[in-house]
């Protein structure tokens, strides 16, 4: 990126982000007109939740296994074996469960979401939709926000329960952790309101991030291949960087 007179990388970027809230607004404004094509709605929705199910449900799975082997060895140290389902519900609903998928969610459907809306930008797709009296903001950018928002703390909530059952098969039936032992520590410790619904948020924010950085990127790209290659680079990037920073913040304002 090269730089311009007087503006620099510094300038680029507060007009990146005065851009990004712009489009924010106008997103949010379109959303009530969107609601007329509920149908679009619906169709995204599957195309960004269900789609993403199997990398969403495996990587669960896998870290689940991973967290219950690590914990068992560590609380193992202390005697302290009986609460790593405790360990894992709490670490998992507050913090990995949102956050992880979040960063999954972006490198698939937020890529696809960038790359269709670049490719409807660089054939003027868009423009056509302009010219025939469709307003793209409504038909295309608020039905993929609105599905990123939905679709996000639903994939969390089956991230969890498979990284709870990873950790259950490994702790329980690898280990030999009691079984009553494990649940009980684990629904006694973990509070709806503070820590299940903590996560719930967490998430519906993170997915209308992923999908506003996904579907800007996309709006704004450059008409070219290479510009939508870029866009989609860029949407990993920032995502994930914002999931960060905002994790750390909601973190920070929930405690």
């Amino acid at each position: 990126m090269s730089r311009k007179p007087g503006g620099g990388f510094i300038g680029d970027g507060l007009a990146q982000i005065g851009a990004l809230g712009l489009f924010l607004l106008s997103v949010l404004a379109a959303v009530p007109r969107s609601l007329r094509y509920f149908a679009e709605t619906v169709r995204q929705i599957f195309f960004v939740g269900a789609m993403s199910l199997v990398i969403i449900m495996t990587c669960g799975l896998f870290i689940g296994l991973v967290l219950g082997l690590q914990l068992y060895e560590v609380l193992s140290r202390f005697g302290s074996t009986a609460s790593v389902g405790t360990v894992v519900a709490i670490a998992l609903y507050r913090e990995l469960g949102p956050v992880v998928t979040a960063l999954l969610f972006a490198g698939r459907a937020g890529t696809s979401i960038t790359a269709e809306i670049g490719l409807m930008r660089a054939t003027d797709q868009l423009a056509a939709m302009e010219m025939m009296a469709v307003d793209p903001m409504a038909y295309v950018v608020a039905p993929r926000f609105l599905a990123g928002v939905i679709a996000m703390p639903l994939l969390a909530s089956i991230f969890n329960a498979l990284a709870i059952f990873g950790s259950h098969l490994v702790a329980v039936t690898w280990l030999g952790l009691d079984n009553g032992t494990f649940w009980s520590n684990m629904t006694g410790a973990v509070d709806v309101w503070t820590d299940v619904m903590n996560g719930v948020w967490k998430s519906a924010v993170f997915g209308a991030v992923v999908t506003l950085v996904a579907t800007f990127q996309g709006y704004s790209t450059a008409p070219t291949s290479e510009g939508v290659a870029y866009a989609t680079t860029r949407t990993v990037v920032y995502s994930s960087i914002l999931t960060l920073a905002i994790d750390f913040l909601m973190t920070a304002f929930l405690m």
